[in-house]
């Protein structure tokens, strides 16, 4: 046995103590630390409940054996169990010998820091030989690609899904922390902004737990979207500070960096390939967060890219000359593009920045996996059999540039034929659309491109010329009207001329011509018999005035802005395209892209998203966990959702539906002390809590959801408080969302829900009865302490204009009925939990279009319950605010921001008359109940490893591979 030493900390308050703890060998690293890297290993088998880690010295080790090792052996590792001494042992050793803080003081932020490296180590030694098991096999590899990643805090999900919650809080519990507190001082890594990152986070969370071997690519953002702040005059945005005292997750990886250019010109070599260059010259960096899977030692990766410029770019000269900002112009310009999520696109420079971030995410993931696959296929290398090891899904339409980028590697560095380049590539990439908002379906202009592209944009070109063949290929020539529709419909160059091969397509006929200036000359001879004297004397009484005879020429029109359609392009150069939800990936079959799917029929497929039940459930809301596992029986539910349809049979039973309601009001409980921290409201754990959280904008319709909440305000007023409390249950009225900082209406909606808030919360006629709460800088870490407390949450979006939503889906998880259209998600979600316990209102989305064509035509007439909250509004009883501009949206039968294009006063008298089905179905705590039951058990399809499944079968083709 290893020798038994005793490891002392002295520490200062807050909490001052020295304590000594004993455990194997670890005084070692203090006096050995110099000489040798150490590493905490785990040698837990494959979903096994123990596990037991390993600190070894790998001085000599260019890669991890067997970890059981000879204990005689000079790089002999010593074990110990990881329970609560050994883990607080671990933490102590990381506070003293790995600190990012003073070493006087072991205070709750210190105490996170120690905490989250100790539980690294573990998940680096997992990530290490998961790695090396990929290497090894050379298996074929998914690759996500997202420009958000949502991740949310790490410790409490890493520490579970590697089942050591227990002793971790009992570790901490000997340093005099609980858990909780310590886990809180964790900031949510500010990557992502809505369900496009949640989403990818929710995936690489399934991936890692179903042993599939995939990576995710995204950028490191240093300042987030924003952090928003509420004030009297709404939302204000400020930088993120999350990495301001570091990110103990992340590993610098500063070996694996790639050179990604922008601007310079394209040149022919004397070998007759393509050379990009000149220019400007940046390094994108990688770091690594691993990323664990539930029950498995599983561990794979997202690398998140920072950039910068090379050191030679810094001018030292202009520096010592006293131009110190001319000096490091090259590092803050490399640097800005990866300081904030979606900058300002209004301007010129706000559009170059977004492009350079999707083309760098593009670039540097790219340039990794090929240099990835060509490391593992060693000598023999071939081309055509990228496919066969490499599957890239790019999230959404922003990493759309992963096209043209591989195929420039394939043409221009590897030396592959354009057949050759194109083949792989189609049969490498695929795409998931997310929305059928235009906005959306990205469009960057030509010019700009080509500028900061050059190559690119002479691949694009290419790949635009090779689908005008398929067009006339498929269409002919016959009709030229037809066919001109058609491509003018499919090309991913908009408003740019037809290459010279068809130049002569659309030329008039002789004939045509001939007819057209005959017409022309007798026009010329007609006019030139009109009395001239009638010009003369109207140029004599303006001459009379004063006034010159100019000849005023008619300014054309300025010709339209070329533009390259980036969701064409996405569509043209993979081999799938996916919606996320039923009736989503209709509308992009029968509308966003139907004459591509004429074309291509086979390329397009229904993905219907999903989120992880062991953040969603497991995590964030323990006490409905272990309902739910003594119920069923086991915890399996957790690795298989279906058994949660095992609760349908309990429902009615009483004491299953005592149990649910305490452990409702418990979570309800946590988050009346989280309101009142952060917002300074009271508010009743006996009250309703109506939860809209999500991201601001008109689609998804806050401003619904506030009306409807004024007009039961104003008609609570005109009540008496005996008829009130008889009309309304009491409910609390919870929204949470960021406005990007350019929507001004989206913008105009905060304000307007805060003001209506603080006039509601100080009636003191209403009193309990109804409280609104703006919950600012929403984020997942806010979602995990909300959506378990919900009771009715609000899916409201105008229909057909939500492609899935995964809000919606961890609601119903959690018990929450749900509020909504027959919008994404909400479709499929109703079928599952039953119609009886969905509340639904409003149009469907087939009828969208004639609405508005109604609406166009004079001749929607609003109901009088619309008109009067309007009127309301404008009365100024929620204060000074001129809410002009945000009723007006809503009137009006034509123009830019008008004629309430969402719908909100169409269905506004569907949704007030649903909202009283709610309250009376509230008052039946019986009926809610079992309602609440039937929605956690009917949710079981809503699981992100049944998506990561379908996706892994119909798309990418990989196969799980496990850690022995």
């Amino acid at each position: 046995m290893a020798a038994t030493s005793q490891f002392t900390l002295a520490l200062n308050p807050p909490h001052s103590f020295s304590h000594s703890y004993s455990f194997p060998s670890l005084i070692g690293l203090s006096s050995r630390y110099r000489q040798s890297k150490f590493l905490l290993l785990s040698t837990s088998s494959w979903r096994s409940p123990k596990r037991t880690f390993l600190v070894r010295n790998v001085s000599s080790e260019p890669k991890l054996k067997d970890p059981v090792a000879d204990e005689e052996s000079p790089t002999a590792a010593t074990a110990f169990a990881p329970d609560a001494s050994s883990i607080a042992s671990s933490i102590k050793y990381h506070a003293e010998f790995t600190p990012l803080f003073s070493p006087d003081r072991f205070d709750l932020p210190k105490a996170f820091f120690a905490t989250a490296q100790s539980v690294r180590d573990a998940l680096i030694i997992n990530w290490n030989e998961t790695f090396e098991l990929y290497e090894r096999l050379n298996v074929k590899q998914a690759y996500y690609l997202s420009m958000e990643f949502l991740q949310g805090r790490a410790l409490l999900n890493a520490i579970g899904n590697l089942e050591l919650t227990g002793p971790y809080a009992e570790a901490l519990s000997k340093l005099g922390y609980e858990l909780e507190n310590v886990a809180s001082q964790e900031p949510d890594a500010a990557l992502g902004n809505g369900g496009l990152g949640r989403l990818a986070s929710c995936f690489l969370d399934s991936l890692a737990t179903l042993n599939y071997p995939a990576w995710g690519y995204g950028l490191r953002y240093k300042y987030g979207l924003f952090k928003q702040k509420i004030t009297k005059d709404g939302q204000e945005e400020v930088a993120e500070n999350w990495l301001e005292i570091g990110n103990p997750w992340e590993i610098v990886r500063n070996d694996i960096k790639y050179h990604i250019k922008f601007y310079g010109k394209v040149v022919i070599g004397s070998d007759g390939k393509k050379n990009w260059t000149g220019g400007e010259d940046i390094e994108a960096v990688a770091h690594d967060v691993p990323i664990p899977g539930y029950k498995t030692k599983n561990t794979i990766n997202l690398r998140l890219w920072s950039t910068k410029a090379p050191t030679e770019d810094f001018d030292l000269a202009a520096f010592n000359a006293g131009e110190h900002s001319r000096a490091s112009e090259a590092l803050a310009s490399a640097e800005k593009i990866c300081h904030v999520l979606y900058p300002g696109d209004d301007s010129i420079e706000g559009k170059i920045l977004r492009l350079k971030q999707q083309y760098t995410l593009c670039s540097a993931s790219l340039q990794d996996i090929v240099e990835r696959f060509v490391r593992r296929s060693g000598a023999n290398i071939k081309w055509e059999e990228f496919p066969e090891k490499v599957a890239v899904q790019m999230n959404d339409t922003h990493p759309t540039l992963c096209i043209p980028e591989l195929m420039r590697i394939l043409l221009d560095l590897k030396g592959l034929s354009w057949e050759e380049a194109w083949n792989v590539t189609q049969r490498t990439v695929a795409y998931t659309n997310h929305t059928v908002l235009p906005e959306a379906l990205e469009k960057w202009n030509f010019e700009l491109m080509q500028r900061l592209l050059p190559r690119h944009v002479e691949i694009i070109e290419l790949i635009d010329e090779e689908l005008i063949r398929t067009i006339i290929s498929e269409y002919g020539t016959a009709d030229l009207k037809l066919l001109r529709e058609k491509l003018k419909e499919l090309r991913i160059l908009e408003n740019v001329d037809l290459p010279a091969a068809y130049s002569d397509l659309f030329i008039e006929p002789e004939e045509s011509s001939t007819i057209a200036s005959t017409e022309v000359l007798k026009r010329s001879k007609e006019a030139d018999s009109v009395d001239k004297d009638e010009f003369v004397e109207v140029d004599d009484e303006l001459e009379s005035k004063g006034i010159q005879d100019k000849k005023v020429e008619p300014t054309p029109p300025p010709p339209p802005p070329k533009m390259v359609r980036m969701a064409n392009l996405s569509v043209v150069g993979g081999h799938a395209v996916n919606g996320v939800a039923e009736i989503h990936s209709e509308i992009v079959k029968d509308e966003v892209f139907n004459a591509f799917y004429k074309l291509w029929p086979g390329k397009f497929q229904n993905k219907t998203n999903g989120v992880t039940p062991r953040r969603w459930i497991l995590f964030c809301n323990p006490d409905l966990s272990k309902l739910i596992t003594n119920w069923i029986g086991s915890e399996d539910w957790v690795l298989n959702t279906e058994k949660l349809g095992g609760l349908k049979k309990f429902a009615d039973d009483e004491d299953l539906q005592n149990q649910w309601r305490i452990a409702k009001r418990n979570n309800k409980l946590k988050a009346v002390s989280f309101l009142k921290e952060k917002t300074g409201y009271t508010v009743s754990p006996d009250a309703m809590f109506d939860i809209q959280v999500k991201r601001i904008h008109e689609y998804k319709r806050q401003l619904l959801n506030i009306l409807g909440i004024v007009y039961r305000y104003k008609k609570m007023k005109e009540m008496s408080a005996k008829e009130r409390k008889e009309t309304y249950v009491p409910r609390v009225c919870i929204f949470g969302g960021k406005a990007f900082a350019t929507y001004v209406q989206a913008k105009r909606i905060v304000k307007f829900i805060t003001d209506v808030g603080a006039t509601v919360n100080h009636d003191p006629e209403i009193g309990d009865l109804l409280k609104v709460i703006f919950v600012p800088d929403y984020n997942v870490s806010v979602a995990e302490l909300l959506i378990p407390a919900s009771e009715l949450s609000q899916h409201i979006s105008t229909a057909g204009m939500e492609a899935s939503g995964t809000s919606n889906m961890k609601f119903a998880m959690n018990g929450c009925i749900l509020i909504g259209t027959l919008d994404g998600a909400n479709v499929e979600i109703r079928q599952e939990v039953g119609a009886d316990n969905f509340f639904l209102f409003g149009a469907e989305a087939h009828e969208i279009a004639g609405l508005r064509k109604e609406r166009a035509e004079g001749k929607f007439i609003p109901d009088p319950r619309f008109e009067e909250v309007k009127e309301y509004v404008r009365s100024g009883v929620f204060g000074s605010c001129d809410y002009e501009e945000l009723i007006a949206s809503l009137e009006g039968n034509e123009g830019f921001g008008r004629a309430d294009y969402f719908l909100v006063g169409k269905d506004f008298p569907s949704y007030i008359e649903c909202q009283e089905k709610v309250d009376e179905a509230y008052r039946d705590q019986k009926k809610w109940t079992r309602m609440s039951i039937l929605n956690t058990a009917g949710s079981y399809k809503f699981s992100s490893d049944r998506t990561i499944h379908e996706y892994a079968k119909d798309i990418w083709s990989i196969k799980p591979v496990e850690l022995p």
